[in-house]
């Protein structure tokens, strides 16, 4: 047998990997490091809370409703006070959008940086109690203004993130980061603390084998997406039929689609015609090079087929039917 060391004794860590980013990024301060390492440091605190939430007397519901009309969970007011305090104490923010608060969270004066932090502490927080997975969904932006930080800071198009990720709680505890220059997977190792770098430069299958989506409520889609559905349930060629995977946590969902290919959909429909309101550019912004993109933003749903990006409202969704048959 091998005397050789089954431990790699020069790993990437998530905090090697950032500060190593940010060292070749022309004009850098540092400021974005630190801004992300407060990021990591909350994202291990959720992920510790996570796992002995029953314990601890963290499950059930907090007695409130989030802006999206959800209601709130103990663990998502953990998550929200803890990814908020260790973005102020970054001195790297100046203001703060959370899923949790109805206006916009500024920085105290002494403590502000030049980033806006537009965050989601804990998605799918309805699969708490019952231990599905869940996650927590960030998106960094340089600030616009110069007086007071402002709304219109964090009321940005998509196309000015300098970094966005997500962590994945499931059976292990996963960062997925990008910066601009491809899109990165880290795993938590538990025995140091650190999150280490398992796959660089992830991309997902041309093609996939499964579809993605809440199909509760198709009798309130547009027809073209039914049709959509259909043709991918019954393909017409004879080819194998599409199977259908939702846990009904968005991170869960499109992580799954980028590990294993498919299609991750959630179309507007007769009840909400402009689909929901959320922070989605994350997922646009880590899903470069992929095949399929979910992005919502101020109202509507955007599919990236390939180079082509499609805004999927009720109005158009036979628009995007044609465009996403050959997925």
């Amino acid at each position: 047998m091998s005397d050789q060391s089954a431990f790699d004794t020069d790993v990437w860590t998530l905090t090697r990997f950032v500060m190593e980013t940010g060292r070749q990024a022309k004009g850098s301060t540092g400021e974005l490091t630190q801004l992300l390492n407060a990021m990591l440091t909350a994202i291990k605190a959720i992920s510790s809370a996570v796992r002995k939430a029953g314990l601890a007397h963290l499950q059930g519901i907090a007695g409130t409703v989030n802006v999206t009309g959800d209601d709130v969970k103990k663990l998502d007011v953990l998550s929200n006070d803890l990814v908020i305090n260790m973005l102020q104490a970054s001195y790297g923010s100046c203001c703060m959008v959370s899923e949790e608060n109805k206006e916009l969270i500024v920085t105290p004066k002494d403590k502000r940086g030049k980033y806006v932090v537009c965050f989601d502490p804990l998605d799918g927080s309805s699969n708490i109690d019952c231990l599905a997975s869940i996650g927590t969904i960030f998106a960094i932006y340089k600030r616009v203004t110069e007086d007071e930080p402002s709304e219109q800071d964090a009321l940005q198009p998509g196309r000015n993130m300098v970094c966005a990720g997500y962590a994945l709680y499931g059976s292990a505890t996963l960062v997925a980061l990008s910066t601009g220059t491809g899109l990165n997977f880290f795993m938590l190792d538990p025995a140091i603390g650190e999150f280490i770098l398992t796959e660089r430069n992830v991309r997902m299958k041309q093609r996939g084998k499964i579809y993605s989506l809440n199909e509760g409520y198709a009798r309130y889609f547009h027809p073209s997406v039914n049709e959509y559905l259909k043709h991918k349930k019954y393909p017409e060629d004879g080819s194998a039929p599409y199977g259908a995977r939702y846990v009904g946590s968005m991170v869960s969902d499109v992580h799954r689609t980028i590990a294993y290919g498919g299609i991750f959909l959630y179309p507007a429909n007769e009840k909400s015609p402009k689909g929901k309101v959320g922070a989605r550019n994350t997922h646009t912004h880590t899903h470069t090079h992929r095949k399929y993109t979910k992005h919502r933003h101020r109202n509507q749903e955007v599919c990236r087929s390939g180079s082509q990006v499609l805004r999927s409202s009720w109005q158009n969704a036979e628009v995007l039917l044609l465009k996403l048959t050959d997925l």
